[in-house]
């Protein structure tokens, strides 16, 4: 199980959003390749980075801010937002991106991520964001009528690397993960699945790594991280340990 640490860029600084909402923004850091920086300090050994501009605008619009993380960081690093093409795909992992995030794309064209994970195996997830069960796209602004699962399945061959599925009502909340959910799509799927949207405490790291969750692949930690109520070097210890036994 990796625990990711979360950088949201919005503007070109390190943000965290309210249930997806861009009014809702706080800003945490104005310089997020100090704070990749401060995150491989802290232990971690993978990074996911969001464009959310390039979300809502269909393409990268925080590639200098990425760009500057990618120059102070060795460690790996996942990004999604704005990667709606096979070109986008390329250009980020020929910059050094280890695997990139197909978010809108993914549902409006499935193709794509077939193409770009045969192209490049390993380096392709989905990311699949969901409003009472149903996908959102666009940045969140709009929900498609498919579930989570319907989507899944549809990859289930195509070679994915991971499906990071988000439950909106809780991301950047702090009420907890929605493991249920989480947990229930992995079982049903082949694809290793990451938890994301709502970790608040050392409490959702121990839940993952009990035996009903054994599939789970992951967790991205946001907004917890940044307020202190998650102890970075408590829950790399505890998923260590969990490794290790």
């Amino acid at each position: 199980m990796i625990l990711f640490p979360a950088i949201d860029l919005k503007n070109g600084q390190c943000v965290r959003l309210e249930q997806g909402d861009m009014a809702r923004a706080t800003v945490f850091n104005l310089d997020p390749a100090a704070q990749a920086q401060s995150f491989v300090t802290q232990g971690f050994d993978y990074l996911h980075v969001v464009d959310l501009d390039g979300a809502f605008a269909g393409k990268p619009v925080n590639a200098q801010a990425v760009e500057a993380m990618l120059k102070t960081i060795k460690i790996p690093v996942q990004l999604g937002g704005g990667i709606r093409d096979l070109a986008t795909v390329e250009a980020w992992l020929e910059k050094g991106i280890t695997r990139v995030i197909i978010g809108t794309a993914a549902v409006r064209d499935p193709e794509l991520v077939k193409a770009a994970a045969k192209k490049f195996p390993g380096r392709v997830a989905v990311g699949l964001d969901a409003r009472d069960g149903k996908v959102a796209v666009e940045g969140w602004a709009e929900t498609s009528q498919v579930t989570v699962l319907e989507i899944a399945k549809r990859f289930e061959d195509a070679g994915v690397a991971a499906i990071i599925f988000t439950d909106i009502a809780r991301d950047g909340l702090l009420k907890g993960l929605n493991l249920d959910a989480t947990i229930a799509l992995a079982d049903a799927i082949s694809i290793p699945v990451i938890a994301s949207g709502g970790l608040a405490s050392i409490e959702d790291v121990k839940a993952m790594l009990t035996p009903r969750a054994k599939k789970l692949a992951g967790a991205i930690a946001g907004r917890a991280l940044y307020d202190g109520r998650l102890d970075p070097a408590a829950a790399l210890t505890l998923i260590r340990d969990a490794r290790r036994s």
